[in-house]
């Protein structure tokens, strides 16, 4: 190409492998230069530049703007875009690559032909773990008069699929998910399961980033209101609550007979396994829910079942 012309540059592997793959489909030559170096984790440190021939410049400059602003392409967190979840999280990180890559779902993955995006799912298993200390921690000093068993059956509920959808919700964390086209024709940025395990690889980005602290730090804000509904109602709060049974008292007064519960569907590897219960009344299905363990998913279930008969009724 002889000498080249820097047009974009980036920490992100897949932002600019984006980026050259957009200018290379609308006719421009690109080439992406690198002095990142490698981490034992699947992201780099350093800068990497898009490169095209002067004369083709401005005319790359025009193409990645106008993808900025197009409304029908899957919406690319370019640089700067991302600081309104930033700013959300109470975070700045000092790799926006990180943040970047716990945002990808495997979907884009799928669709790239570079080899150069990585999907979240190893962030996940890794906030999970994060997510889960520091919960384990909040709850040994806060609830000192309550045994192992009742911490760990509360431990469970507050980590819930719900409960870090309902947080992901609030952050609006769908907005900034990285998506293939095809599940965001879909959906997606919506779908609970997603934006709960993006949720969880978030806590590892901000680990991977910044350390325990900042980690433990974003937990506890976010957090700290649901173990305090939890002290307020007990051992058995709003997040223990029996649907199963308020569900079968509710259809026995109504004369319907009993709910059969069944599994749908197994979503997702075996270490991230995610289950689809259905209920059914009289062969009907009713609701269905997913959990990370097939009794989340019928309580959940139960709970929605709940909610639409109250509807009607």
């Amino acid at each position: 190409m002889g000498a080249l012309t820097v047009i974009f540059r980036t920490q992100s592997q897949s932002e600019a492998d984006v980026v050259r793959g957009l200018l290379e489909a609308n006719g421009v030559a690109a080439m992406v230069s690198s002095d990142l170096s490698r981490t034992p984790f699947p992201m780099s440190i350093g800068e990497l530049q898009v490169m095209v021939a002067p004369d083709d410049a401005a005319h790359a400059a025009s193409i990645i703007e106008s993808y900025r602003d197009d409304a029908g392409a899957p919406p690319t967190p370019f640089g700067t875009e991302l600081q309104p979840l930033e700013q959300r999280i109470g975070y700045r990180f000092r790799d926006r690559g990180l943040l970047e890559h716990a945002l990808t779902h495997r979907s884009r993955v799928h669709e790239d032909a570079s080899g150069g995006v990585f999907d979240n799912e190893s962030m996940e298993f890794l906030g999970d773990s994060v997510l889960g200390f520091v919960i384990a921690d909040m709850l040994f000093r806060q609830f000192p008069q309550h045994n192992e068993g009742q911490k760990s059956k509360l431990k469970a509920s507050i980590v819930s699929a719900t409960s870090l959808a309902r947080l992901a919700e609030r952050l609006g964390l769908g907005e900034f998910l990285i998506l293939g086209r095809g599940e965001e024709k879909t959906g997606g940025r919506r779908k609970h399961a997603i934006i709960a395990d993006c949720y969880e690889a978030l806590i590892a980005a901000i680990y991977l980033d910044g350390g325990i602290v900042p980690a433990q730090g974003f937990i506890q804000r976010q957090f700290q209101d649901l173990i305090d509904e939890a002290r307020r109602g007990g051992i058995h709060a709003a997040f223990t609550e029996d649907y199963k049974s308020a569900l079968q008292e509710h259809l026995q007064q109504a004369g319907r007979g009993l709910p059969t519960y069944r599994l749908a569907a197994e979503i997702g590897p075996a270490h991230r396994r995610l289950f689809e219960v259905e209920i059914l009344v009289g062969g009907e299905v009713l609701a269905k829910a997913e959990g990370k363990s097939k009794k989340e998913a019928a309580q959940a279930a139960a709970k929605a079942a709940l909610g639409s008969l109250k509807y009607e009724g």
